[in-house]
């Protein structure tokens, strides 16, 4: 008779595996590229055993690590956040060690952007983090093109039209204005596309430089640029804390 402690929802143990989120791994199961000893598993709400049953994704045996890895790097300009490109850029991932896990980052900054990037191996963890309903803030310095008046960041932080959806009411502090140039500090609870740039544009502005200061309430401090560090318990904690 199987020990209930060993058994566990097929999405599950794909994502304790670190091999993506719980809701990717059920497009996985879908694709008809997750095996169980040997068959194909479609079924979403399936029970494997961890003990005894083999798991395959893409080919490849799957199990449970002991333990996952969560870092902290300060992103250089001109570097990207995915592992493959046509161009041959720079990505961040050079910059770490190979842990011999599937890092991922959570969230994206672009290329121009610098500043805090979490990576880990752990895909729940990932998706606390970057899910919507979370909302989990997070906070750039952003310095801008032009003098931007007090009326053009009220509307910034009552939320701006980008592609015909309002963004959501943001913190925003003016920091410096001189020599042409508007110094904000923002924090938005929303991770859209190139957001703050977009959100910059439609006041008639634009992003000089733009650089992740914060996570939730885990800020970078004085982490130098392009280092790494690893992340404790209490880091982790404040990710993840709201109030």
């Amino acid at each position: 008779m199987n020990n209930e402690k060993n058994l566990i929802r097929i999405n599950k143990f794909i994502a304790l595996c670190n091999i993506c989120s719980r809701r990717q791994a059920e497009d996985l199961i879908k694709q008809s590229r997750v095996k169980v000893n040997g068959k194909i598993q479609n079924d979403l709400s399936y029970i494997v055993d961890v003990k005894n049953d083999s798991i395959e994704v893409d080919g490849k045996v799957i199990e449970v690590k002991s333990k996952n890895i969560y870092i902290m790097i300060n992103k250089p300009k001109n570097y990207i956040v995915t592992k493959k490109d046509e161009y041959n850029r720079k990505n961040i991932f050079s910059l770490i060690p190979d842990f011999g896990s599937n890092m991922m980052a959570i969230g994206r900054l672009d290329s121009q952007t610098e500043g805090m990037l979490i990576l880990t191996d752990n895909g729940d963890f990932a998706q606390q983090i970057i899910h919507p309903k979370n909302k989990i803030p997070k906070t750039y310095k952003v310095v801008c093109k032009g003098i931007i008046s007090d009326a053009s960041v009220d509307l910034l932080r009552k939320g701006v039209e980008i592609n015909g959806k309002i963004t959501l009411p943001c913190k925003v502090f003016v920091k410096e204005r001189r020599d042409n140039r508007t110094v904000l500090k923002m924090t938005i609870y929303e991770g859209r596309n190139r957001q703050i740039r977009r959100m910059i544009e439609t006041i008639g502005s634009s992003v000089h430089e733009l650089k992740r200061l914060q996570i939730g309430k885990l800020k970078m401090s004085k982490l130098p640029i392009g280092m790494w560090r690893f992340l404790t318990p209490r880091d982790l904690a404040l990710l993840l804390e709201r109030k």
